[in-house]
């Protein structure tokens, strides 16, 4: 029957903290839906300013830029598709976005316009994301094959589960 929370081996703190925690996660994943939604919408936005730089007169420059940051608009819409179903970033998907968007900047400026520490700089920057692509591919994801994230949450769950049995089986 019922028992008293003074009497009850999990305390309140272990059960409010779990409803808090899906709580929030589910509030996060309203704030991510909103986000995509968002995204989405300025992306159409975006393919009809594209489209309308394609008549004549036509502009390189413009077309490039609005191409480039469509596929970044794209590719930020991917990262939040792939957190909602995982629950984690994707680094090689971040990584990505960060390529194109430094190229994106690159083309649109010209690298003629652009000084020379800049061009440096912008050269570094996206020689240590290639060396993080490169590694992100060539490297297992995990040590041995195992989440540790994912581990962490299963053994998170478990514990919780064990909890929960005893407790119910203890009445």
């Amino acid at each position: 029957m019922y028992q008293p929370a003074e009497n009850n081996p999990v305390s309140m703190f272990q059960i409010n903290r779990g409803r808090i925690v899906r709580s929030l996660e589910l509030i996060q994943d309203m704030i991510v839906i909103s986000l995509c939604i968002g995204l989405f919408s300025f992306m159409v936005i975006q393919v009809r300013d594209m489209f309308f730089s394609l008549l004549p007169p036509l502009d390189f420059h413009v077309v490039t830029a609005d191409i480039l940051f469509l596929l970044i608009l794209v590719e930020l819409f991917r990262l939040l598709i792939i957190y909602l179903q995982e629950q984690r970033i994707s680094i090689g998907v971040a990584v990505e976005v960060s390529i194109v968007s430094a190229l994106r900047e690159v083309i649109v400026k010209g690298v003629l316009e652009i000084t020379s520490s800049q061009v440096l700089a912008t050269c570094a920057f996206l020689l240590v994301l290639g060396i993080l692509l490169f590694l992100r591919v060539w490297l297992p994801p995990t040590f041995e094959g195992i989440d540790p994230e994912q581990e962490v949450s299963r053994r998170y769950k478990r514990l919780h589960l064990e909890e929960l049995a005893k407790n119910n089986g203890g009445r």
